[in-house]
């Protein structure tokens, strides 16, 4: 079965204290402009406010969600208590899968910027994720390959995505990658048939860490070929006060930063502005 022309956004799983950011408008005005979706979906807790979510309203479906059970009641224990407060994460990890096995189509995190337009021969897949660099198991240290969940292709009730979610409930242990990840990789090592994977280049060009973050938020690489979406990682930058991984913070990306700067996330979106 076809993976359909539908894309899936999960937000406001928080409650809505600041208006919505420049960054989340681009993510789905690039997905509309690009890929021209029979629909867009933006799965919601929260409703989001302000300016770019007026502009960007009238493109997407609204559906309202409720929060995950198994997600509320886990106690982030010592180990994972960095991850605590992201737990908007974990709950999204469950709903993005939810929808997709329900309706079929493309998930994308709202930090994504879309470059060009997704393939015919991919959406005729029945379930495809992207590359990711090694990441190191929290659980055990070891350094394992990951398959990145920040933006799933999948055919509605694809077995990929059954077998995913069938053993989504007794990975999650409030890691960030044990169930989100680490899972998906090692299902796509006994059903290889199941799952096409992409190079990281396609979604992923520039990966998590402190250089790749300079590359895509400060730096200027120009070279979009094969390139159908790019990632920011954007909670590892997003707080002004976080400095382990970026300079840059939520606060510098704005109108004046997409338009005049030479970098090249500007140069992927600001096209997106007029």
């Amino acid at each position: 079965m076809a993976i359909p022309n539908v894309f899936h956004f999960v937000f406001g799983l928080k409650k809505q204290t600041e208006p919505f950011h420049l960054c989340h408008y681009l993510a789905i005005e690039s997905c509309a402009r690009v890929n021209r979706p029979d629909a867009i979906y933006l799965h919601y807790h929260h409703e989001p406010w302000g300016e770019y979510w007026d502009r960007v309203r009238d493109r997407v479906r609204l559906r309202h969600v409720d929060m995950v059970r198994r997600v509320s009641r886990h106690r982030y224990g010592w180990r994972n208590r960095g991850c605590k407060k992201y737990v908007y994460a974990h709950h999204s990890d469950f709903i993005r899968l939810d929808a997709l096995i329900e309706h079929g189509g493309v998930y994308a995190d709202i930090d994504t910027i879309f470059v060009n337009p997704i393939p015919a021969e991919l959406l005729a897949h029945d379930m495809v994720l992207g590359r990711e660099d090694d990441i190191v198991d929290q659980v055990t240290g070891e350094k394992k390959r990951s398959l990145c969940n920040a933006l799933i292709m999948c055919a509605p009730r694809a077995e990929f995505a059954l077998r995913w979610r069938a053993a989504l409930d007794d990975a999650f242990d409030g890691s960030w990658s044990g169930h989100s990840t680490l899972l998906p990789q090692r299902l796509s090592q006994e059903f290889p048939h199941l799952i096409h994977i992409e190079p990281a280049r396609s979604f992923y060009k520039h990966m998590w860490t402190r250089d790749g973050l300079r590359a895509l938020l400060e730096g200027c690489d120009p070279d979009f070929a094969g390139v159908y979406s790019i990632h920011l990682w954007s909670h590892l930058w997003w707080e002004k006060n976080r400095r382990d991984f970026s300079d840059f913070h939520a606060g510098l990306l704005t109108e004046e930063y997409i338009r005049d700067a030479v970098t090249t996330y500007g140069l992927a979106s600001r096209r997106f502005l007029s």
